[in-house]
């Protein structure tokens, strides 16, 4: 099978190919350059695995939750892309292909969302199901006073919510004793994203995935910044807590 995976959810543009048992990845620091620098890095990416788009058996994508801007690129472009080729698509979600790159049993990622929020999830790999994780906590956003409890412990912790001092304090109070390792600096790759993919479509065939139209981003919030007094309130709520 040959499979194109994109993920663009954080400061990274990422794009892989896997070809058969072969693989090929680029990832770079695109800045706010994801548009602009996407299709010359994909076209890279195909002469370097010997592949061309009508070759593709479907695309994959990182569909959020991350950057409103960022996972629309990836949807937009993978729909676009899929439309020209007549293809389907496969939409992962940026918080399991965190948790695919941990090589971990039991994964809890947590994305800062600004504004004081979390974008919080929990997995369990088990291999007997499509994408070889079984979902423990789904795709949320959440304040850090309100994170869901977890079940037994030896969990391992990644997401950049964890690169913030703040943030990660609260987390490690939250899950005392639970959380066993935390993978600092992680992003999200589109590598893990095809494997996922890939997986869901050996089991499942081409079937399972989707067509085009039906393709859509995870935002899991509608609202993108603070009102001026909410800022307000924000910054004081943390004064009084430092």
């Amino acid at each position: 099978m040959n499979l194109l995976a994109l993920e663009t959810s954080t400061e990274r543009l990422s794009i892989a190919i896997l070809r058969g048992d072969a693989s090929f990845a680029r990832d770079i620091d695109a800045g706010q350059r994801h548009s602009e620098l996407a299709l010359p890095l994909l076209h890279e990416l195909l002469a370097a695995a010997k592949c061309t788009l009508r070759e593709l058996d479907a695309i994959a994508f990182g569909q959020g939750p991350g950057s409103f801007t960022g996972v629309r690129i990836a949807c937009g472009l993978s729909q676009g892309l899929a439309f020209g080729i007549g293809k389907s698509l496969v939409p992962v979600p940026t918080q399991m292909a965190l948790a695919e790159q941990t090589a971990a049993a039991q994964v809890l990622v947590a994305i800062d969302a600004r504004m004081g929020e979390i974008y919080f999830a929990a997995y369990r790999r088990d291999l007997s199901l499509p994408q070889g994780w079984k979902g423990v906590v789904a795709p949320m956003l959440a304040r850090p006073d309100a994170l869901p409890a977890l079940e037994g412990h030896g969990w391992c912790a990644t997401g950049s919510a964890f690169d913030v001092p703040a943030l990660s304090a609260l987390l490690a109070a939250r899950y005392v004793d639970q959380i066993e390792r935390v993978v600092s600096g992680a992003l999200p790759r589109a590598l893990d994203v095809a494997r996922i993919a890939a997986r869901q479509l050996k089991t499942d065939g081409i079937g399972s995935a989707i067509k085009p139209e039906f393709a859509a981003p995870l935002y899991l919030r509608n609202k993108v910044a603070m009102t001026i007094d909410e800022r307000r309130e924000h910054r004081a709520a943390k004064a009084d807590t430092a």
